[in-house]
């Protein structure tokens, strides 16, 4: 009966103990969640001008440049008997080299999404910014071989950029989602994907400048089949991709991890507390010498668990939601992004500036202004659209912009699909096209080429969320590659206007997967995850933990 009262009461006390942690971790999260002005300027400072101002506008700049880089790497490598207008890349050279990015993306985006859910954001970030670095730096030096052409070489170093630019998806949103007080994070999460618009035109502008003050020496070269100061150019304008990400691979390599891995994921409790005080107050998490501490039982990251937690329709319909969503956005957003310069040559759009031109100075011409066709399409559409998204993402929500966006979408590419044959017709109906195609940048960015990224990183539990923004951005990915097979292919068959009608059933079907989504706007993590908050805690065990070392368990 002793014994039996004696455990009782040691039951009592480890339950009363499980409580009072679970009710410190719930302290501590809401902590994150209201977090005052001050915390919110040096998280934001921290994360999205340091890590993502250099870095995160590098794998827009490394994915957008090749759009133009194609064009130059045509008049010096092209296949085919030489032209009066130059040579080009074979459709199969110029799928390859722009095809070969978001195959890897695709494989960066899951492999880097689930280590991040199980090393930690902290040891991944920063790796994927390396492999773009290294990428980038050596197509510019990318030369021809006797066993391999250039092309070649240049589609196995886009793959592995591609695996790099993948990785920074799922690791930026999450740990910028993980450091955001409920009130800004919205905000927060659009600045960070604002910066493909400035990675966009930063591509553009240094192209542009280039070009411009390679006039002299391009204009000079032998003839159009030998314009070999096309060939530095080219070079010139991808290798500068990894000044940025030289600039901000520090600051990505210091940056400290988020309490929520470390409370959820690590099973921390009292390092988590202390890592959000540090940060709050310094913007710091601090690592401090072998200490005594306590990790906790919290459920655990397994394919039984994922496959538990997704197969219910309440968490299964998110994911799909995310990953359909994804995956007809970019059908649309990569398939005319990439293949610009194929639309302005279909509507003529230069056909009056290039009239007359010849050789050398068509070269010139020609690069100057598909430079300046991309710009326009940039500034007037894909930028603003990005911060109309974060000017309205905290106040009108997420799920009502993403459904305006796919809604508008859907009119914008019935109306330059079917109207493509009035559209392209005379010059002023032309200057409408472009307006119109704006508009489409536009409600792409403020719509759901934003959200889309956003979302996934908010709607599931830490042990799973940048895996599942993984798949999601995979899904999206995928769409990407149809759409560039799909357009290089249909373009033969059937031309852009038929495409363009292709892409308006795409973007009519985000509508439905958008109606699957919850609205996370004013929501903590947390409640987002459909996971009972109390009682998440569920066993403890005594540690002697040093996140640098191997931990030596204790009995309790």
């Amino acid at each position: 009966m002793v014994n039996s009262g004696q455990d009782h009461r040691d039951d009592h006390v480890i339950t009363e103990n499980l409580k009072a942690i679970d009710r410190r971790r719930r302290a501590a999260l809401q902590e994150i969640d209201q977090a005052p002005f001050t915390y919110v300027f040096l998280t934001s400072i921290e994360v999205a001008i340091y890590l993502r101002a250099p870095a995160g506008s590098m794998p827009s700049y490394d994915l957008f440049t090749i759009t133009l880089a194609s064009v130059m790497l045509g008049y010096v490598y092209g296949a085919g008997s030489p032209s009066n207008n130059g040579r080009m890349l074979s459709s199969n050279q110029d799928l390859g080299i722009k095809v070969a990015t978001p195959v890897g993306n695709l494989v960066g985006q899951l492999l880097f999404g689930w280590l991040a859910d199980m090393l930690g954001r902290k040891r991944m970030y920063g790796i994927e910014l390396m492999i773009i670095i290294i990428a980038t730096f050596a197509q510019a030096l990318a030369g021809d071989g006797h066993s391999i052409s250039i092309i070649g070489v240049l589609i196995v170093w886009r793959f592995l950029l591609g695996i790099g630019i993948g990785g920074d998806y799922p690791l930026s949103a999450v740990i910028t989602s993980e450091f955001a007080s409920i009130r800004i994070r919205g905000r927060m999460i659009s600045a960070v994907f604002a910066m493909q618009g400035w990675g966009y035109l930063t591509a553009t502008l240094v192209a542009l400048m280039i070009v411009t003050a390679y006039k002299t020496s391009i204009l000079d070269d032998p003839s159009i089949d030998n314009p070999v100061h096309v060939d530095e150019i080219w070079r010139i304008l991808i290798g500068l991709g990894c000044v940025p990400g030289c600039i901000a691979l520090y600051f990505r390599l210091t940056i400290p991890e988020t309490p929520r891995f470390t409370m959820d994921i690590e099973r921390n409790i009292q390092q988590a507390s202390d890592d959000i005080k540090n940060v709050i107050a310094t913007g710091n998490s601090t690592i401090g010498s072998d200490r005594l501490s306590y990790r906790v039982y919290t459920r655990k990251a397994s394919w039984s668990d994922f496959l538990a937690y997704f197969c219910q329709w309440k968490n299964g319909r998110t994911l799909l939601g995310t990953a359909w969503s994804w995956f007809v956005v970019d059908i649309a957003f990569y398939g005319l992004t990439f293949n610009q310069p194929m639309v302005l040559k279909t509507l003529h759009l230069n056909a009056t500036s290039t009239m007359g031109t010849t050789g050398t100075q068509l070269v010139y011409v020609t690069l100057r202004h598909l430079c300046i066709g991309n710009l326009i399409f940039c500034a007037g559409g894909l930028l603003p659209g990005c911060y109309f998204t974060f000017l309205f993402i905290d106040s009108w929500g997420r799920k009502p912009i993403q459904l305006m966006g796919f809604t508008l979408l859907t009119i914008l590419f019935i109306v330059v699909g079917f109207g493509f044959d009035k559209l392209s017709a005379t010059e002023p109906a032309k200057k409408g096209f472009v307006v119109l195609y704006c508009f489409v940048n536009f409600f792409q960015n403020f719509g759901p080429n934003t959200t889309t990224f956003m979302v996934p990183g908010e709607v599931f539990p830490t042990r799973y969320r940048a895996t599942a923004h993984g798949i999601s951005a995979a899904c999206g990915k995928l769409g990407a590659i149809i759409a560039q097979v799909g357009f290089t292919k249909l373009n033969v068959m059937m031309g852009i206007k038929h495409i363009l009608e292709i892409f308006a059933f795409f973007t009519f079907t985000g509508i439905f997967s958008t109606l699957l989504l919850p609205e996370t706007k004013g929501f903590g993590l947390e409640e987002l995850s459909n996971e009972n908050q109390e009682g998440f805690i569920r066993g403890l065990v005594r540690t002697m933990q040093n996140r640098d070392k191997r931990e030596t368990h204790l009995p309790f």
